[in-house]
């Protein structure tokens, strides 16, 4: 009998235990659980971004329209209807540059800027139409002579879906930029 009652009590103290313990590992899972739904979140949206300026460049460089405005208009308005799991019209903005090669002098032609954020700047052409863009040295050679390059960029402000995501607010997914040259 006093074996029986030993052994009872001993389990009774290894469940309270084994409850720590759980609650311990369940803590350390959830934590990394809800870190990798926004982390893949963040790489989804990433890829998004990145289909959506290359066909923005693309659309404007085959010229969807009667002009060049209205070409790159209508590249807008595309990227705008088919960005279908990320809400561009308050999170995002979307920047479409005509660059023109004038005999090795690159001169911004014109420029279209939609979208809800306000604070971004484009990359390529922070000054405007007039000015000389900002261009990576793989874009430099892309337009001949007489030629003119789209580039189009998307800025997209990324939210974190869970409250891991809001606690730690991760910073270096918060401003999400694509760029693309055609």
């Amino acid at each position: 009998m006093n074996f029986l009652r030993n052994w009872i009590s001993r389990s009774r103290n290894r469940s309270g235990q084994a409850l720590i313990e759980f609650m311990f590992v369940a803590f350390i899972l959830l934590f990394m659980l809800f870190g990798m739904i926004d982390f893949c979140r963040a790489i989804s949206t990433r890829q998004v971004l990145i289909n959506l300026s290359r066909e923005a460049a693309n659309l404007a460089a085959r010229g969807t329209g009667s002009t060049a405005d209205a070409s790159m208009s209508n590249a807008i308005t595309a990227v705008f209807d088919g960005s279908a799991p990320l809400n561009m019209a308050t999170n995002g903005l979307v920047i479409i540059t005509a660059v023109f090669n004038n005999n090795g002098a690159y001169v911004v032609t014109n420029q279209v800027i939609e979208g809800g954020l306000s604070n971004s700047v484009s990359k390529v052409a922070p000054n405007g139409l007039g000015s000389t863009p900002n261009m990576p040295a793989t874009a430099v050679p892309i337009p001949q002579p007489n030629q003119t390059m789209f580039v189009s960029e998307v800025f997209y402000s990324y939210k974190p879906a869970t409250p891991i995501g809001k606690l730690l607010n991760f910073n270096m997914t918060n401003a999400l930029y694509d760029a693309a040259f055609f």
